[in-house]
């Protein structure tokens, strides 16, 4: 069936050519005209677009190395004060309320401990110091601190001592004296025994043509004083009863003249 569709195909063809046929006789061309140039299209292929190589953009940050941490501690800056300066000398050192063993302990000094030279005794054997690490003044004896500074710059304190009013001050207080001894007695504060640390007298007297000042705690209810002649002052003291927490108000010793 193919092969007879081309030949009649062919058929037509050669005859429309041969005759002429109708399409001949309705188209004459004009042999004047000058027949326009076919217009031939070529295609030419683009170039492929070349592509541009961007440049490398090259970091010019240089990273710092992680800083190493160091494990050494910084030192302490050292304190300045315009009082004398005090490092304490023993392993423990007993700072107390008052220039003397005879006083009750208030604060326990380390070896090492820094503290501020605020006064002193008159003799320069007991210190009033104000410590770093305590919020109020005590006294330790010289001997256990390494002073920097001149101790004779402060004044002479008389420092203040704890009150307490849980019992009532010595009662009956008497003073005899016997040449040189003076012979202080009193009546007895009854005390519990967790509270008891007996009496305290601070009494001034004179000792080889010198007052001085000579505090004393004692658990019993007398005690005998050496004071001489020869001091251009007055010898006397004062009488404390004394319980763990503290000082009664004192009572003056009627001390007896030479």
């Amino acid at each position: 069936m193919r092969n007879l569709y081309l030949a009649l195909l062919s058929f037509t063809i050669l005859l429309v050519a041969g005759c002429g046929g109708p399409a001949a006789l309705l188209y004459s061309p004009n042999p004047s005209a000058t027949a326009a140039p076919t217009a031939t299209l070529t295609f030419t292929p683009s170039p492929e677009p070349t592509a541009t190589r961007l440049p490398t953009l090259t970091s010019t940050i240089t990273a710092s190395p992680t800083p190493t941490t160091s494990l050494t501690p910084s030192p302490s800056p050292t304190p300045t004060s315009e009082f004398p300066l005090a490092i304490t000398l023993e392993e423990r050192a007993f700072c107390r309320y008052g220039p003397g063993k005879a006083y009750l302990f208030s604060h326990e000094l380390k070896k090492g401990d820094l503290t501020e030279v605020h006064g002193r005794n008159a003799s320069q054997t007991w210190l009033w110091l104000k410590p770093y690490n305590l919020d109020r003044h005590c006294w330790a004896a010289a001997s256990v601190l390494e002073v920097n500074g001149d101790i004779a710059s402060v004044n002479i304190v008389t420092s203040r001592l704890p009150q307490s009013t849980l019992y009532g001050p010595p009662e009956w207080v008497s003073a005899d004296r016997d040449g040189d001894e003076v012979t202080v007695e009193w009546e007895s504060v009854w005390m519990t025994v967790d509270d008891f640390r007996g009496y305290l007298i601070e009494a001034t007297v004179c000792q080889n043509g010198n007052l001085i000042f000579a505090p004393v705690q004692t658990d019993d209810t007398s005690f005998t004083f050496t004071d001489e002649a020869g001091c251009s002052g007055s010898s006397g003291g004062l009488l404390y009863t004394v319980e763990k927490h503290g000082y009664t108000a004192p009572v003056e010793i009627p001390w007896p003249g030479y």
